[in-house]
């Protein structure tokens, strides 16, 4: 690891495997909805949101196995693994809100 690494703050390791769960999650939610009826316009809507969600959790899970391969900018990776996984907490945060409530 680089030089003034602190381990306690590796969260990469918890990262990657909630990041892939969320992802299959997305993946079955985007199932779901299919299956279930509902407002068109708010079914298009939330379509994109997942389909947003998908993407930011790959990516933040790529991000975080980046960081436990590389030496050299692995903080820097994790770091941003972080960030892009919490926009994706928010994503689905969004999206649960919006089936609940049926909101748009």
């Amino acid at each position: 690891m680089p030089e003034g690494y602190d381990e306690r703050k590796n969260v990469s390791k918890h990262i990657l495997p909630t990041s892939a769960n969320l992802l299959g999650l997305c993946f079955i939610l985007i199932n779901f909805l299919k299956l279930w009826k509902m407002d068109k316009k708010l079914d298009m809507i939330i379509d994109k949101f997942v389909g947003v969600s998908i993407v930011v959790f790959l990516i933040a899970s790529v991000l975080s196995y980046m960081s436990m391969r590389a030496r050299k900018n692995a903080v820097f990776y994790e770091r941003v693994a972080d960030i892009v996984f919490l926009v994706g907490l928010f994503f689905i945060t969004i999206i649960s809100v919006m089936i609940t409530f049926e909101i748009i």
